[in-house]
């Protein structure tokens, strides 16, 4: 498994244009709530525990694997996740819920996909699926940096991530 700082570093290679971050920071988020939704409608028993729902067991399982990777950056990913969490269920138990979801994760992809027309390079995800998990994890590393947070990771994978966007760039030349 490649660490925290390669998969940060890959993903902030394609993330490096201010717009597109900000972008990123109203479409991620919102493409996290509707699926959640998407995952609340899965529900099951669990005996005398009670009910849970996919969104439940989807948030234990990334939840451990960014404890796997950076244990500061996954208490700041439960933070986050906490409430999508709860606001999801609340909406999945709505009638509408399922059309709701769907409007919601259109317009964050239409947030995602303006962002990386300004960035002028394909989403990270298209060459690695993983990084649809790091897409999320990058954006708490932002935050924990712009708080003064983390700085030897970023120290760590900001010149990485420019060497692998010149790399692409160059790339891009030759083909």
């Amino acid at each position: 498994m490649k660490t925290a700082a390669e998969q940060l570093a890959r993903y902030k290679s394609v993330h490096l244009n201010p717009t597109n971050m900000k972008t990123h920071f109203v479409g991620i988020p919102l493409i996290i709530w509707s699926a959640f939704v998407w995952l609340g409608l899965i529900r099951f028993e669990l005996g005398s525990l009670g009910e849970a729902s996919a969104a439940m067991v989807f948030t234990l399982i990334v939840l451990a694997y960014y404890v796997k990777l950076h244990v500061r950056l996954a208490a700041g990913m439960l933070v986050f996740i906490l409430p999508v969490l709860y606001t999801s269920d609340m909406m999945a138990a709505m009638p509408q819920a399922t059309w709701i979801a769907a409007v919601v994760f259109v317009i964050g992809w239409v947030f995602q996909l303006i962002g990386h027309k300004y960035e002028k390079a394909k989403p990270a995800f298209v060459d690695d699926m993983n990084q649809l998990l790091i897409g999320p994890f990058f954006l708490m590393a932002e935050v924990y940096f712009a708080l003064g947070l983390e700085k030897a990771l970023e120290r760590e994978i900001t010149p990485q991530a420019i060497a692998l966007r010149k790399a692409l760039e160059a790339s891009r030349k030759t083909a």
